[in-house]
C-alpha cells in the first residue's frame, strides 16, 4: 500500500482528509508513529488501527495535533478584553454567539469563559467548542491540566476557578458548565452561523493554502456582520480581503 492509498482508507475511517495537510510533515509524522507501532509500513498499519481502537484513538489525537495552554499569548488576550469583548456587547448585547475551534483539550474555550465573565454574568455565557478529535474532547470535559498549561492565567482566575489535585488542577464546574463541546470537521462539516466571534488559532499552519482558503470563507460565511475572527500568533490570512474581512489587527479580522 502507498501513501496514496491509505490517505483513501483513512479519509474513509475518519473523515480526515490528509490531502489537505502539508504532505512532507504529515506522512513524516505519520511515519513516526507507524514505527513506534512496531508494524512494518501502511497496510499493516491500517490492519492495526482497523482492530485495535486504542491505537486508533492514538492515531486521530496523533494526526491532529493537540498544543494548546490557557490564555495562550497574554497580550492577545488582554487585546480582547479591553477593545474587542466591549466592542461586541455594544454591537450584539450580552449574550455573543462565539465559537471556539479547534478547540483541543478545552484551554481555549474555558479561557473565553474567565476573559468574558468580566464584563457578563456568568450565565449569559456559552462558548461553542469544537474539536476532530473525540478522545481530547473527552480530556477538555475532564478539565485537567498541568502546571504549565495555566501558567498564563491570571492569578485571581487560578484562585477563583482551579483546585489543585496532586500536581495537576482541575478547572471548577461553574467554568465547565458555561461550555458545550461537539466534534466537528474544519474539512467537511456543516459551519454554525450567526457567530459574534470565532476563535481559531494556531491550528491551519499545519493545512494547504486551498485548505486554508476554505476553511477562512467558511469562517467568513458563519460570521454575522461586524462579526470577528480571532487567529494565533503563527498565522496570517494573506488574501483577507479578497475574503471581505477587515483587518482590525495582527490577529483579529472583521467581517464588515
Amino acid at each position: 500500500m502507498d501513501y496514496e492509498q491509505f490517505k483513501k482508507i483513512i479519509f474513509q475511517m475518519t473523515g480526515i482528509d490528509l490531502n489537505c495537510y502539508k504532505e512532507q510533515q504529515m506522512k513524516r509524522r505519520i511515519e513516526s508513529l507507524i514505527s513506534r507501532n512496531k508494524v512494518s509500513g501502511f497496510q499493516e498499519f491500517v490492519d492495526l488501527i482497523k482492530k485495535d481502537d486504542k491505537a486508533f484513538q492514538q492515531f486521530v489525537s496523533y494526526l491532529t495535533i493537540n498544543v494548546s495552554e490557557f490564555y495562550r499569548n497574554p497580550d492577545q488576550w488582554d487585546y480582547l478584553d479591553k477593545t474587542v469583548f466591549p466592542e461586541l456587547i455594544s454591537k450584539f448585547g450580552k449574550r455573543l454567539n462565539i465559537w471556539s475551534a479547534a478547540c483541543s483539550t478545552g484551554d481555549e474555550p474555558y479561557s473565553l469563559v474567565m476573559a468574558l465573565s468580566k464584563h457578563v454574568p456568568m450565565e449569559y455565557i456559552k462558548i461553542h467548542a469544537t474539536d476532530i478529535d473525540s478522545e481530547i474532547l473527552e480530556k477538555a470535559k475532564v478539565g485537567l491540566y498541568d502546571e504549565k498549561s495555566i501558567v498564563s492565567v491570571p492569578t485571581s482566575f487560578k484562585t477563583k476557578y482551579f483546585e489543585k489535585i496532586a500536581n495537576s488542577y482541575r478547572i471548577n464546574d461553574e467554568i465547565k458548565g458555561r461550555v458545550d463541546f461537539e466534534k466537528h470537521n474544519l474539512l467537511a462539516d456543516r459551519y454554525p452561523v450567526n457567530q459574534h466571534m470565532i476563535v481559531c488559532r494556531n491550528v491551519l499552519i499545519y493545512f494547504t493554502d486551498d485548505a486554508k482558503d476554505k476553511i477562512f470563507k467558511s469562517y467568513y460565511d458563519s460570521l454575522v456582520h461586524g462579526g470577528l475572527l480571532f487567529i494565533g500568533s503563527t498565522e496570517q490570512i494573506i488574501n483577507y480581503d479578497k475574503i471581505g474581512f477587515v483587518r482590525k489587527n495582527s490577529f483579529f479580522y472583521e467581517k464588515p
